[in-house]
Parts: structure tokens; C-alpha cells; sequence
């Protein structure tokens, strides 16, 4: 099997050198790099191409305009010509063994996708500590809506289950990744695998640490709900009528976080 990384790019070389040296380590070397520049005004998309000028296994494509993280994310997808694919943001890195450990779970073919642990990192990308929140979950659960991010990187799936779906949202600013999980998690079964297989920076510049765009954040997220209750045939959700919640990642939230959800979750 060829794996497709997929590596939406923009202004980010100071770190991509590590991300790229994290590749180029991995114990599984059957894998193609896709990385799609979002017009880069820094000087970094130049400096990528002289980086991997002798390495013909990355693939870089550049978008005409800034698109957005959504649009540039599905363009990485639609270019991906291997039969898994995982995005790893160029701030980020993987462990050595991270394509090696994910793909050996595809030999069962109900599953289309995996999700790991991952370490939340620095600035420098020294480990401090390991997201909490990454757990199995329960397949063909209609109401499964990532409300506590129990799935997250390393995240990988099949191109072919890809392909069932309408694809990545090129509208989304942000919770791009929870759409990708929510269409995909509709297509088959899901792996958990209880290792950590991802490096998460935590920097001034990330955008997950951007405080300025948490309301676009929300307003995005609560649009990849909706459209997902739309595709499940849910009008309804805990007596309440999907048109009428304002706020359905808070909703939803609450509604699956009470002692007796979570004592269910136990029982399930």
C-alpha cells in the first residue's frame, strides 16, 4: 500500500524542516508527500521546493489565491494518489513508526479509518504530556459527533471511503479535521490505536491557538454539525429540534456529558 501524507502548507518553513525530517525517518517508506501552498508570502514554498528538490516522492502544488485551510486541505486530498492518507501539519511531526503502526490495521477491511494518541509538544517540540481526551469509540453510532475530540491525530483513512463522500468542506476556516471525521465515520469502522503516534506543537502562531478566531471556530464547528445531522437524518436531538439550537457543539456537550450519559457510555 502507498500512503499519502497530506500537508496543508502556508508560511510555516521554521518548522515544516522537522515535520519533513520526521517523514523521511519513518520505518514504512512506501508513502507519497502532497503538500498544497496556500500562497505562502514568506519565502517558504521556495525554500520547501529546494529542500526536496532530489526527492521525487513530494508532490508540491500551490493554490492560484489564499484559499483557507478548507479548500487547501481538499485540494491535498484530491491529489493524493495512495490507497491511506493522513494529513501531519507542517508545524507538527510523527513518531518513526507512525505509518507502519496505522497501516497494518487496514488488513481488515470493515475499517476505513484510525486514530491514535498524541503528545501535545512545545515550542521546540519537547513532550509535556499526552492529550487526554483520545479513546475508542463506538461504531455506527448515529448520535457519535467527536463532542469530547475522542478522536484526533494521527488520524488516517482510506482514499476509496474518501471518495464515498462529499469531501472536505473548502468553505471551513477552521474544525476541518471534525468535518473529515464525521463524513468519514459514516463510511465504515473506525481503529483506535493506543499509542502515541503524533507530535502536537503548541506555538504563538498556531491557529488552534489563535484566540481571535474561536468565534469563527464555533460558528464553523456548528456548521459541520448541522450538515452532519442533515446527512444522518436527524431533525431531532435530545427533544429538541436541530433548527432551533443556536449553539449545538454546547448542546451536544452538555447533553453527552451528564452523569447518566456518561454511565451509559460505561454500560454500551
Amino acid at each position: 500500500m502507498t500512503f499519502s501524507i497530506l500537508i496543508a502548507h502556508y508560511n510555516n518553513f521554521a518548522y515544516f524542516t522537522e515535520c519533513y525530517r520526521s517523514i523521511l525517518k519513518q520505518t514504512y517508506q512506501n508513502f507519497e508527500v502532497i503538500l498544497v501552498d496556500d500562497c505562502s508570502t514568506d519565502g517558504s514554498l521556495e525554500k520547501i521546493r529546494e529542500l526536496a528538490v532530489n526527492d521525487p516522492r513530494v508532490k508540491i502544488f500551490k493554490n492560484e489565491q489564499n484559499k483557507g485551510v478548507g479548500f487547501t486541505k481538499r485540494r491535498c486530498a484530491e491529489n493524493a494518489s495512495g490507497e491511506i492518507c493522513g494529513f501531519v501539519d507542517p508545524d507538527d511531526a510523527i513518531v518513526e513508526n507512525a505509518l507502519e503502526r496505522s497501516i497494518t490495521e487496514y488488513k481488515d477491511p470493515e475499517i476505513v479509518a484510525t486514530h491514535s494518541q498524541f503528545q501535545i509538544c512545545d515550542s521546540r517540540l519537547k513532550i509535556n504530556r499526552l492529550f487526554p481526551s483520545t479513546k475508542s469509540v463506538k461504531n455506527k453510532n448515529p448520535k457519535f459527533f467527536n463532542i469530547n475530540l475522542e478522536v484526533n491525530h494521527f488520524f488516517t483513512f482510506r482514499k476509496s471511503a474518501y471518495d464515498r463522500t462529499s469531501g472536505i468542506n473548502a468553505d471551513l476556516t477552521s474544525a476541518v479535521d471534525q468535518d473529515l471525521y464525521l463524513k468519514l465515520y459514516e463510511t465504515g469502522n473506525f481503529k483506535y490505536i493506543k499509542e502515541p503516534l503524533y507530535l502536537y506543537r503548541l506555538h504563538d502562531k498556531g491557529v488552534s491557538q489563535d484566540q481571535s478566531k474561536k468565534e469563527k471556530l464555533n460558528k464553523n464547528w456548528q456548521t459541520v454539525l448541522q450538515n452532519a445531522c442533515e446527512r444522518r437524518s436527524i431533525s431531532n436531538l435530545y427533544g429538541r429540534r436541530i433548527s432551533e439550537i443556536k449553539n449545538l457543539p454546547e448542546f451536544i456537550f452538555k447533553k453527552q456529558n451528564t452523569l447518566i450519559s456518561k454511565i451509559l457510555k460505561r454500560l454500551s
